[in-house]
């Protein structure tokens, strides 16, 4: 979980993508959240976190549905939404942290 802190206590946005591998939405999202990923290059990190193999951050964070996106700046959740969203909203969405 320290490790998870030192992640979203970045000065720039961090997208986080919560899926796991048997979720068709989470599956359907992959090449949506690599092109955000690449749309916004360095002026963003975009995680992906399987829920399957980080358990305990998936409980403290409450992720039921899936997939999660949650935006981070400076270790605050600043936006948080389940389910599917097209490339150009996610990245809108990070850019007004920017």
């Amino acid at each position: 979980m320290s490790k998870f802190g030192e992640l979203i206590n970045a000065p720039i946005p961090v997208l986080i993508d919560f899926y796991t591998e048997w979720n068709d939405q989470s599956i359907s999202m992959h090449p949506v959240i690599r092109d955000v990923a690449a749309a916004l290059g360095d002026r963003a990190k975009v995680i992906k976190i399987d829920i399957e193999k980080n358990q305990e951050l998936a409980e403290a964070l409450r992720i039921k549905g899936l997939p999660t996106l949650i935006i981070y700046k400076n270790g605050e959740m600043v936006w948080r939404q389940s389910g599917e969203l097209d490339a150009n909203s996610i990245i809108s969405l990070v850019q007004e942290q920017i």
